[in-house]
């Protein structure tokens, strides 16, 4: 029988340093746990964090993937894959801006259709601003995770990205408020910002899950979700980031 068609979770904002790199990763510790086998893609071609938030360095990138399509050398997708445990694989970004420049957005969708069928779940890493690669890989999820903060730039933004959704008749994103990215930043409501961006907040996760040490976790190699540290102290926050992973790819718990 084949294999169904994997999931696309698109992890996104319109300003950087929201905790979209981390809120990925903490997605894929999610799916570990639920058994789903996870591909991380890192879209952010100029400035791609995932893989020096995991420490890691993979000989091969998303642009030596891309190369080999365009010149008929593809051979295995799990070439191009850094495997970080048994179920987390990743396809990290360009080592050089230069690279990402020849990245045309049509192989974007190839890289998704060779993806698709060997992975439960994609989770994929973009960039802020909303690029034609951008475009696409929206056009291409299943459904798509949108990152703010309380922050009125932030809240700007969000607004004119909610208003495009609306526009474009997109109605598969769900608004994350990360109260935990800068735990000084409380100058509006809940309520005001739903006013403010003109949509709900489907998720929020607290201040509590704000991390000083995060850097400790990075030279480490560790995600977050994973320690068991975070399962005890950060609870509820822990719980709300499976339920927003379950939901994320309408996960249905086997009946035993």
């Amino acid at each position: 029988m084949a294999k169904e068609k994997g999931k696309i979770i698109m992890v996104t904002s319109s300003k950087g340093g929201v905790g979209k790199t981390i809120t990925t990763l903490n997605l894929a510790g999610v799916y570990h746990l639920l058994k789903k086998k996870t591909l991380i893609i890192d879209l952010d071609l100029y400035g791609g964090g995932i893989g020096l938030s995991l420490n890691i360095e993979s000989e091969k990138t998303i642009y030596n993937l891309v190369d080999d399509l365009i010149n008929n050398r593809y051979s295995n997708f799990e070439e191009y894959v850094y495997n970080y445990n048994e179920n987390i694989d990743i396809l990290c970004s360009p080592k050089d801006p230069r690279q990402a420049a020849k990245i045309d957005i049509k192989y974007v969708t190839m890289v998704l259709s060779n993806a698709e069928f060997k992975y439960d779940v994609i989770l994929i890493d973009t960039t802020h601003n909303l690029t034609p690669i951008n475009i696409v890989t929206l056009d291409s999820s299943d459904k798509v995770l949108y990152i703010m903060t309380n922050d009125p730039m932030d809240l700007k933004n969000t607004k004119s990205f909610m208003a495009i959704m609306k526009d474009t008749e997109i109605d598969n994103v769900k608004i994350l408020l990360n109260n935990a990215c800068d735990i000084n930043k409380k100058y509006f409501t809940n309520f005001d910002i739903k006013n403010i961006i003109k949509a709900n907040i489907d998720y929020t996760i607290s201040n509590d899950f704000f991390v000083s040490d995060i850097d400790r976790y990075v030279m480490e190699g560790k995600i977050l979700l994973l320690q068991k540290k975070t399962a005890f102290l950060l609870r509820k926050d822990y719980n709300k980031m499976f339920l927003i992973g379950k939901e994320l790819i309408d996960y249905v718990e086997e009946v035993k």
